[in-house]
C-alpha cells in the first residue's frame, strides 16, 4: 500500500489522456483478474481493459484497447472509462481523429484514483465503452473487467449467519424470517431432510447442513464469496425465501480467470406458489417453530432448488452470492 501522503488529487497529477493507434494485440489478464468483452462474434468490435493497480491509495494508469473487427473503416471513435462509484477518472472520455481500418486497434490511456484497499474479499468492476460510426455497424461496444482481492470463504458453511432449524423442545434460537420463526427439525426429518443427509435436486447432489439444531445452518445472502470446486452444466442452490422478493444474481468465477453470472430466486418459505421465480419444490414440512414453541400445524414450510447455467468446459473456482438477504441458502453444488 502506498502512503496516503504521496497521493495528490487526480486532477493535480494527471495530464491529458492519450489515444493512440497501434497494431491489434491480445492483452493478458493477471491470475486474479476477469476480463469480459461484451461482444463475441468474429466481426464485432472488441473492447479490452488492462489490469488496474488496486494497491491504493494510488493513481493507476489504465489502457483501453478498441479493435475494429468489422468490414468497414471505423470513424468518429470515442472511448469512455469508469470504475466503482466515487473513483475519479481522468479524462472521462477520449476522442480520436481519423479512422481505423479493419483489424486495426486504438489504445486509450486513462488514469483512475484508487482508494486504500479494504480488508476482506472485494470485487471491483471497471467498464469501458466505445462509440463509433462504421466498423461493424453496431455503433457501440462495451468491455468490462472485474478484479478481486482477498480470499473467498472456504465453503458455504463458513458463511452460515442464520439459524433456520430448531428443535421443538428449544425453539428460541431460531430466526429464519427475522421474526423469531424457524423450521422444525422433527418435521424436516419427517420430510426427508436430516443433518448431513443427501438431497438430490436438479441433477446435483447436495447436503443438508450437518450441524446441531439451534445453531447457524444457512446463509442469508449478502454478496459473500464462497470457494467451490467443480465442472458441470449448472450451479444448483438449495434454500427458500423470506418475503416474496427473494431473487438476485450470483456470479461464478472460473479457474481460468473468466466469469459468468445468472439470476435465480426462491418462493417465500410458505404461501407463495411453489414455482415462483422458476424454483423447484424439494420438500415441505408441516408447521414451524415459533419463539413460544411449535405451531402453525397444517401449513407447509418449504425448501426449494434453483440453478444458473455454467460453462461446462471450465473449472469453477468460487461463487459470489446475490446481495439479497431474503435469499436463504442451505447448500450449493455443481450439477453435471
Amino acid at each position: 500500500m502506498r502512503p496516503a501522503g504521496l497521493i495528490r488529487s487526480l486532477g493535480a497529477v494527471v495530464a491529458a489522456g492519450a489515444l493512440a493507434l497501434l497494431p491489434a494485440t491480445a492483452s493478458a489478464a493477471t491470475p486474479s483478474t476477469t476480463t469480459t468483452t461484451a461482444t463475441a462474434t468474429a466481426t464485432a468490435t472488441a473492447v479490452s481493459i488492462s489490469p488496474v493497480d488496486l494497491d491504493g491509495p494510488t493513481i493507476s494508469t489504465v489502457k483501453v484497447t478498441v479493435t475494429n473487427a468489422g468490414p468497414e473503416r471505423m470513424r468518429s471513435l470515442k472511448v469512455s472509462f469508469g470504475g466503482p462509484v466515487g473513483w475519479a477518472v481522468q479524462p472521462s472520455v477520449l476522442q480520436m481523429d481519423g479512422s481505423l481500418a479493419k483489424g486495426a486497434s486504438a489504445e486509450a490511456t486513462f488514469r483512475i484514483q484508487v482508494p486504500e484497499r479494504r480488508p476482506g474479499f472485494t470485487v471491483r468492476t471497471f467498464t469501458a465503452t466505445a462509440t463509433y460510426r462504421g466498423g461493424d455497424g453496431a455503433g457501440s461496444a462495451t468491455g468490462t473487467r472485474t478484479q478481486h482481492s482477498g480470499t473467498p470463504l472456504a465453503n458455504l458453511a463458513a458463511a452460515y449467519n442464520n439459524v433456520g432449524v430448531t428443535d421443538e423442545s428449544d425453539t428460541k434460537p431460531g430466526n429464519y424470517d427475522g421474526e423469531g420463526n424457524s423450521f422444525s427439525a422433527q418435521k424436516l426429518a419427517a420430510a426427508g431432510l436430516r443433518p448431513g443427509g443427501t438431497v438430490n435436486a436438479l441433477g446435483a447432489e447436495l447436503r443438508w447442513p450437518d450441524v446441531p439444531s439451534g445453531t447457524p445452518d444457512n446463509v442469508s445472502a449478502a454478496g459473500q464469496a464462497v470457494a467451490l470446486d467443480g465442472r458441470g452444466s449448472r450451479l444448483v442452490f438449495l434454500g427458500s425465501g423470506v418475503t416474496s422478493g427473494a431473487s438476485g444474481t450470483a456470479t461464478v468465477y472460473y479457474a481460468d480467470g473468466t466469469s459468468g453470472s445468472g439470476s435465480f430466486g426462491f418462493p417465500n418459505w410458505s404461501f407463495d406458489p411453489a414455482n415462483a421465480h422458476g424454483a423447484t419444490l424439494v420438500a415441505s414440512s408441516d408447521g414451524r417453530n415459533r419463539p413460544d414453541g411449535y405451531g402453525n400445524a397444517g401449513i407447509a414450510y418449504r425448501v426449494f432448488a434453483h440453478s444458473i447455467p455454467l460453462d461446462p468446459a471450465k473449472q469453477v473456482a468460487f461463487v459470489v452470492l446475490p446481495g439479497n438477504g431474503n435469499i436463504h441458502l442451505f447448500d450449493l453444488a455443481v450439477a453435471p
